[in-house]
Parts: structure tokens; C-alpha cells; sequence
């Protein structure tokens, strides 16, 4: 029987960057269901990490958003993603360059989507996100998932995902979890 009832979750899938940095901001938020990380968007099946970054697959690296909208409204998530990256920088973020590093947002469904570029375009033309449906997502190999929790001190995570993992907890503390 047909409900008009909201889903209870959605999926979004956000290329910001490297995926071990959006995955990492993300897993903090009460809300997150389930994050994985891979690659959006691209023509070659199932690619390879290396494949992904040699920039010519025309996938972005990206993560898969499952969560509950009722406690984390899409507009929070896309909150806190543009705090973590610079959606102004087309393919770059930082050190890291190239088209598998563009801004991207992957919508679920046309309703999506639409609430996704009302946002973006209030944002205004400096903006470079892209606005799409999902057409594809492979997911990455399993040692790219959870990264910055497998390897908190690896230089990497020291210098470029703890930075944002300290926006995130300073800038939106009451979208964390609780600990423990």
C-alpha cells in the first residue's frame, strides 16, 4: 500500500576531494547510517584505485551517503560537506589534482537533485559543484574504507584530514554523535 510518509533514509553520494577526508568528516555526524567510500560518475567498470588516479576513468572519487533525514536534514549534510572542501577549486583540492578530484554532488532521484541545485545556486556562480544523478559508483577497495580510523597517525591524515575533522567538531558540534 503507497504511503505519503518521508523515508526513513537517503542515499547522496559527495565528491569533495580525497574520499578518506569526506568519509572521515561524515562518520562523525548523528544521522550517518553508512558511509562507503569509491568512485562516481566514470566510464570503466570497476576501476582501480590507480586507474581512478591517473584522472583519465572520468570517475570522481567519492562516498556513498546512506542516512536518516529525520536527524540529519539533507541540508546539514551539504553544510557540513561545503565546510570540508572548496566547491570554488574546479578539479583540486589542495595538493590533490585533477578531475578525480572535483566537487560533485550525486543525487538519489530528481527530487534530490532539485533540492540539491536550489542550494548550490544560492550559493552563487563562484560555486564549480557539480549537480547530477547518479549514473554509476563503484566502490573503492576495502583498505580505502574507514581510512583516517585505521590510520589516525599516518601523515596524511596528521595534515589534511584532521584539520577538517577539527572544523566539523568545532563549527558543528551538535551534529556529532554521541561517544561512546
Amino acid at each position: 500500500m503507497p504511503t505519503d510518509a518521508p523515508s526513513s533514509e537517503q542515499t547522496i553520494t559527495l565528491a569533495g576531494g580525497c574520499f578518506w577526508c569526506v568519509d572521515a568528516a561524515l562518520r562523525a555526524l548523528d544521522g550517518v547510517l553508512e558511509t562507503t567510500c569509491g568512485y562516481a560518475q566514470g566510464a570503466l567498470p570497476n576501476p582501480t584505485y590507480a586507474e581512478v588516479c591517473s584522472g583519465r576513468t572520468g570517475h570522481a572519487e567519492a562516498v556513498r551517503l546512506r542516512f536518516d533525514p529525520q536527524r540529519l536534514p539533507l541540508h546539514r549534510v551539504l553544510e557540513v560537506f561545503f565546510a570540508i572542501h572548496d566547491p570554488t577549486s574546479r578539479d583540486r583540492q589542495g595538493a590533490d589534482v585533477g578531475p578525480q578530484y572535483r566537487s560533485g554532488i550525486y543525487c538519489s532521484d530528481e527530487t534530490q537533485c532539485a533540492q540539491v541545485r536550489s542550494l548550490v545556486e544560492a550559493m552563487g556562480p563562484q560555486v564549480v559543484t557539480e549537480v547530477q544523478a547518479l549514473r554509476v559508483f563503484w566502490p573503492a577497495e576495502a583498505e580505502h574504507q574507514d581510512y583516517y580510523a585505521r590510520h589516525p597517525g599516518q601523515g596524511y591524515c596528521q595534515v589534511v584530514i584532521r584539520p577538517k575533522l577539527d572544523t566539523v567538531r568545532s563549527a558543528f558540534a551538535s551534529l556529532l554523535r554521541a561517544p561512546g
